[in-house]
């Protein structure tokens, strides 16, 4: 019978020993949610100007077509090499 008793003593230790170990879990994770919660938020880095400001210059808005600098690359009559390669080749030295 004294085992008996023992063994629930412990099983009860065991047990408060567990919900404090929560309640302690639960205590230090409010009081870490409430200090980041104090805490101010940085501010935000900005590359330039506020955009937000309608006084702030800006760069001129300008046009460039896609299809402005397009040349063709239609298949044409083959060029005699030995032109090509003296127009491309460097000078000779002196």
């Amino acid at each position: 019978m004294l085992a008996h008793a023992r063994r629930r003593v412990a099983a009860h230790r065991h047990t408060s020993s567990s919900i404090t170990r929560w309640i302690r879990l639960a205590a230090v994770a409010a009081l870490a949610s409430a200090v980041e919660a104090c805490t101010p938020t940085p501010p935000v880095p900005l590359a330039g100007p506020d955009p937000a400001d309608p006084r702030t210059r800006v760069p001129a808005v300008a046009y460039r077509s896609a299809v402005g600098p397009y040349e063709s690359r239609r298949p044409v009559e083959p060029q005699p090499w030995q032109d090509q390669n003296d127009r491309l080749s460097p000078a000779p030295k002196p």
